[in-house]
């Protein structure tokens, strides 16, 4: 007879309701196994709640905004937005709420998953207490994620401030004006979004460009964009200084390189709202990592390449593990881990299964997108990787010229005098949905010359990688054969 909820010994539990969590203790459940999950905020975890799903339902409303802004590019008359701020806000809370039940604890209890609501920790390597609750597992994964962090400012802890965390929920009023602590993919997606919601927004990023891990042209094209649309874009200064003055915020900021400087000249800014958006701290605090003999450090938990950590029955997945903090890759770790569980039990000993850094994708969400997988030109060349580069304009793509959406390009990079793709950037409206078949093609070992080769429906966005593939294929055409094709042609007339 199985034992009740929280008795006896489960095979699995999970530390962290969001995406490793769920896809872990549901695969485990829906494999006949007895599964538990704790969570001690909201089920769905970062990307439901603060991240994904609610940023990119405030951005598809900034869109359209835009776009009726801007309406006489697609033939309409010039006009300006009607618009409530509070509306679009509550548009997007009931756009999540929508994605929010897939992630409930009802839908998981209903799927043989038992949830505790609670704070987790280890109380020895194979106990976790919840709640005053002991439970017992053969197999323990740490899903616990990660929070914003804040940098240490002087004066940060003395005034208002947003996180992604607290933005999408206790925004609730229209500020004149915003302050964006952070030039990477979060800071520039919210703070084009609010920009465009009527909202005068600066930019602060300490490095020399925003989008850091993006090629310099990348940046640019982008802090171009934005700049076009009345932000204020601040790079290579540190903040130094917050205070509330007026009713507001003013920061006091240093160029970076002059940090130390006590006598370096300051630059002031001032705003209404401030919104925090330098990085994430992994979540290991509370879990009492010592009492589990858990290896971890300041990056998170350290694991192998099968996701297991210092104790081999105990796995970690998701943001806690890095070095991508994607949702994407919470799914491939936990996907990971269920295949290494599942071939545990099995009497014969399986190869584990190894975590695919090979091929990863991301995309930022601005307008336009910008979307990568792979190898970007400046990382080629600081490894000194000799490669071969094919551009292709979207001005020269026929569905985007007649969607008005021709701004961006894609550019591809091969390993020197092959097909073979190592990397593609690409910086369009839709970049992240185009990016996927070269995301198959690379790892399925499809070079340029097959995507030419493979039908691509007209008009397009997708038709771009064909176009690519052409390019690859023209430069096959050397002097040499095309004077061996013009001799046979002309032997062709002459016969």
């Amino acid at each position: 007879m199985k034992p009740g909820k929280g008795k006896g010994i489960y095979n699995v539990i999970a530390i962290g309701g969001g995406t490793a969590g769920l896809i872990t203790t549901s695969a485990i459940a829906g494999l006949g196994g007895r599964a538990a999950l704790i969570e001690r905020n909201k089920m769905g975890g970062d990307c439901l709640n603060f991240g994904c799903v609610p940023s990119k339902g405030l951005i598809s409303s900034a869109r359209a905004i835009e776009n009726i802004r801007h309406s006489e590019r697609w033939g309409l008359e010039k006009q300006e937005p009607v618009f409530d701020f509070n509306k679009v806000f509550e548009r997007m809370r009931a756009r999540r709420a929508i994605i929010e039940l897939n992630d409930s604890v009802q839908r998981y209890e209903g799927l043989g998953v038992d949830v505790f609501q609670g704070e987790a920790k280890f109380i020895s390597p194979r106990e976790v207490e919840v709640n005053g609750q002991i439970l017992r597992a053969s197999k323990i994964v740490i899903t616990a994620g990660s929070r914003a962090g804040v940098p240490p400012i002087e004066g940060i802890d003395q005034v208002p401030y947003y996180t992604n965390e607290t933005l999408f929920d206790q925004l609730n009023e229209k500020p004149a004006s915003m302050i964006v602590v952070g030039g990477g993919p979060i800071g520039v997606e919210l703070g084009q979004a609010i920009n465009r919601l009527g909202v005068k927004v600066q930019i602060v990023e300490v490095f020399p460009q925003i989008l850091i891990r993006e090629d310099p042209e990348v940046s640019q094209f982008i802090r171009e964009r934005l700049l076009n649309e009345g932000l204020e874009v601040h790079t290579g200064v540190l903040p130094k200084r917050v205070i509330q003055e007026n009713g507001g915020i003013r920061m006091d900021l240093v160029p970076f390189e002059e940090k130390d400087n006590p006598s370096a000249r300051t630059q002031i800014i001032k705003a209404e709202a401030l919104l925090v958006a330098a990085g994430r701290i992994p979540n290991v605090e509370t879990l009492n990592l010592e009492a589990a003999r858990v290896n971890f450090n300041k990056q998170g938990i350290i694991v192998n390449r099968n996701l297991q950590t210092s104790q081999s029955h105990i796995y970690a997945a998701g943001d806690i593990v890095g070095p991508y903090q994607f949702t994407h890759m919470a799914d491939h770790h936990a996907r990971t881990v269920v295949g290494n569980i599942v071939k545990g039990l099995l009497p014969l000993p399986l190869p584990k299964s190894r975590v695919d850094y090979s091929v990863v994708p991301w995309a930022t969400f601005t307008s336009p997108e910008v979307a990568r997988v792979g190898l970007n030109e400046t990382e080629a060349i600081s490894e000194k990787i000799a490669f071969d580069k094919y551009t292709q304009p979207m001005a020269e793509v026929d569905r985007a010229i007649l969607e008005s959406s021709d701004e961006g390009f894609i550019k591809v990079l091969t390993a020197k005098g092959t097909d073979k793709i190592l990397g593609v950037t690409i910086v369009a409206e839709h970049a992240g949905d185009l990016l996927h078949e070269f995301v198959l093609a690379m790892k399925h070992g499809i070079g340029l010359g097959k995507i030419a080769k493979t039908i691509h429906a007209y008009p397009t966005f997708a038709e771009a990688a064909r176009k690519l593939g052409d390019s690859y294929n023209r430069t096959k055409l050397t002097p040499r054969a095309k004077s061996i094709f013009t001799w046979l042609f002309q032997r062709q007339i002459n016969r």
